[in-house]
């Protein structure tokens, strides 16, 4: 798949395509439908199938604080859509200059004489330009005078499909790793490299593996038993979502401890799937009491996962 970062990075060759836009946040079944329908009209005009996101994304630009928890990351969406048989993926730099310009400069100058779109997909819901004052009938109304056929993503969903990126994450939120796993088609996990920590894990014989969590928020936090993907290998381990209380950490970070792994993992990108959840973060009295709390953790992480 082609990435283009930027808009400045489109092309004269670029032009000419089968497009759809939106935030394709975990790329989920109700996603892969879509999809699965983009590349076979894409095949009958015999022009690209091409995926447009905004990075980041409106709401962590506008309301931060409110802004839904990311099921993935770009590095991940980049995969997933890769393996969809996507062609070409155009991420676009979302800020307020962007969002300034008026819906008409978004139809004219990047939709038609940048990329050249012969057939698009949107939600019928979707707002673009100015104050989001662009809509699904605009973009109809345009498709019309300058040769582009617009449709919802309703029309090339699953029938009767209730799959949502909010449905995953309240799924997620209510421990329900099963039915996220079937909703998304694989199961949740947390994709990252990792970094250095403090090494206070190491001097009570936990030492940690640590992803710092380069989201406004994340879906999950709290304490999980686990499974992580190293090299190819699966590890049962142990991990904290969150921001360590006990030692008046800010930063938001997973750190997962592996059961029976020495190596050294920095600067290396792992997979850690959550398989149940053991207890919410919670602040401790004193480092000795996390001390207690993390080997009784640990424990009972080793009897649920064997379970499975």
């Amino acid at each position: 798949m082609e990435l283009v970062r930027g808009l400045h990075n489109l092309s004269p060759d670029h032009a000419g395509c089968v497009l759809t836009i939106g935030k394709f946040d975990g790329v989920h079944k109700g996603h892969q439908a879509v999809l699965l329908n983009l590349r076979e009209k894409a095949k009958q005009l015999k022009l690209p199938a091409v995926v447009m996101v905004f990075e980041p994304q409106p709401e962590e630009v506008f309301t931060p604080q409110s802004a839904p928890a990311r099921l993935t990351t770009l590095r991940d969406k980049i995969e997933l859509l890769t393996a969809q048989g996507i062609e070409r993926l155009v991420v676009v730099r979302f800020n307020a200059a962007f969002a300034s310009q008026s819906p008409e400069t978004f139809i004219h100058d990047l939709l038609v004489d940048k990329l050249g779109v012969k057939f698009l997909v949107v939600g019928d819901d979707f707002r673009f330009g100015k104050q989001r004052t662009g809509d699904f009938s605009m973009l109809e109304q345009a498709g019309k005078a300058q040769g582009f056929d617009v449709v919802s993503t309703a029309s090339f969903r699953l029938a009767d499909c209730r799959i949502s990126s909010t449905a995953i994450r309240e799924a997620l939120h209510n421990s329900d790793f099963e039915l996220a796993a079937d909703m998304l088609g694989r199961p949740f996990v947390f994709t990252g490299k990792v970094i250095h920590g403090e090494k206070k894990g190491r001097t009570i014989g936990f030492p940690t593996a640590n992803m710092r969590m380069n989201r406004c928020s994340t879906p999950l936090k709290g304490v999980f038993a686990v499974r992580v993907q190293v090299n190819g290998d699966t590890y049962k381990g142990v991990a904290n979502i969150g921001q360590r209380p006990t030692l008046n950490g800010e930063r938001m970070q997973l750190e997962v401890h592996i059961f029976n792994f020495n190596a050294s993992l920095y600067g290396q990108v792992i997979r850690v799937i959550p398989e149940a959840k053991i207890r919410p973060e919670k602040k401790f009295a004193s480092f000795d009491a996390l001390k207690k709390q993390i080997v009784l953790d640990a424990c009972e992480a080793q009897t649920l996962l064997a379970s499975m």
